[in-house]
């Protein structure tokens, strides 16, 4: 059985455990305090992070590359798209969010309140990021056309966090509000919640 090693409030965790729910099959997750690690991380991952997936001798980290393994593992709905092409440009929109956003929230995660001007470039840096992105949903109903996908996931957590980093997108980026509500009512969203995620937006 695979078994995660996820943070409570993690949003690169939260990633992990959606695609886990959407493939409905059996995993266990082990629920991690980030601000109060166990000692025995740092034995399977040496950089001290979440999420972890253990699989008998096989021990991944990376997110990405995580639920990657997931999607080959059990094909079953597949999240990767399956023509070479538009799998390669999945993988690079994936980096382009690694690098646009996702470097962002690293930012946002690290609570030390005396770094105020670094939150507000980051916090600004997601603003301008997602309302970008949003004239992409004027038409697609997810972020490669009309079939969820591993880009889906991966930005999912963010939108639903925007309320918890201090994030306010006006009308310009109304179309990607929309995207994010329909993912949340997706119900492997729903079950991959922690309470304390659950708690971030009322």
């Amino acid at each position: 059985m695979m078994v995660l090693y996820s943070g409570i409030t993690c949003p690169f965790s939260h990633r992990c455990r959606i695609v886990l729910y959407e493939k409905g099959m059996d995993f266990e997750i082990k629920d991690v305090d980030v601000f109060n690690k166990p000692e025995d991380l740092v034995d399977l991952n040496p950089y001290n992070q979440v999420p972890v997936l253990v699989e008998r001798d096989l021990k991944l980290y990376e997110s990405n590359i995580i639920n990657e393994y997931i999607d080959e593992r059990f094909p079953h709905p597949q999240l990767m798209p399956g023509d070479p092409v538009i799998r390669a440009r999945a993988r690079l929109f994936l980096f382009q969010m690694e690098k646009e956003l996702f470097r962002h929230v690293q930012t946002l995660e690290n609570t030390d309140s005396s770094n105020q001007k670094a939150h507000d470039e980051a916090r600004q840096a997601i603003r301008e990021g997602l309302t970008f992105m949003s004239s992409l949903f004027v038409k697609n109903k997810f972020a490669l056309g009309n079939t969820f996908s591993m880009v889906d996931v991966t930005i999912a957590p963010l939108l639903w966090r925007l309320d918890h980093y201090g994030i306010q997108l006006d009308n310009s980026a109304l179309h990607i509000l929309k995207y994010g509500e329909r993912l949340f009512q997706r119900e492997a969203f729903i079950e991959a919640l922690t309470p304390s995620e659950k708690a971030m937006r009322r």
